[in-house]
């Protein structure tokens, strides 16, 4: 069974950084897409960022220049450092895991880490 922990949270204040992890485990797809969302109170969950094994990496426009995603498949973990916080980019911010295997997708979450960025 494939399992999503992510660490690294927590309160900040405008302009410091934080650095998130989320490591997989279980029996993982080689090829595959993993990436950070957030939800903010009353909004819907967002993209931050997303790193295929092998392909281009992807920002949301808010959080380029600021943000960068990172892979290790040797520990199957991705990270995000977070950089130049601002208090918008406080949320609960989750890793995703998804792959393809012919025409069967596989999508899995983590349980959600706390960002709270003070002014």
């Amino acid at each position: 069974q494939v399992q999503l922990v992510e660490s690294g949270g927590g309160l900040v204040q405008s302009g410091g950084s934080l650095r998130l992890s989320c490591a997989a485990s279980g029996s993982i797809f080689s090829i595959n897409v993993m990436g950070w969302y957030r939800q903010a109170p009353g909004k819907e969950r967002e993209l931050v960022a997303d790193i295929p094994s092998g392909g281009s990496i992807n920002y949301a426009d808010s959080v380029k220049g600021r943000f960068t995603i990172s892979r290790d498949n040797a520990k199957k973990t991705v990270y995000l450092q977070m950089n130049s916080l601002k208090p918008e980019d406080t949320a609960v911010y989750y890793c995703k895991l998804v792959w393809w295997e012919g025409r069967r997708g596989y999508e899995y979450w983590g349980q959600g880490t706390q960002v709270t960025v003070s002014s």
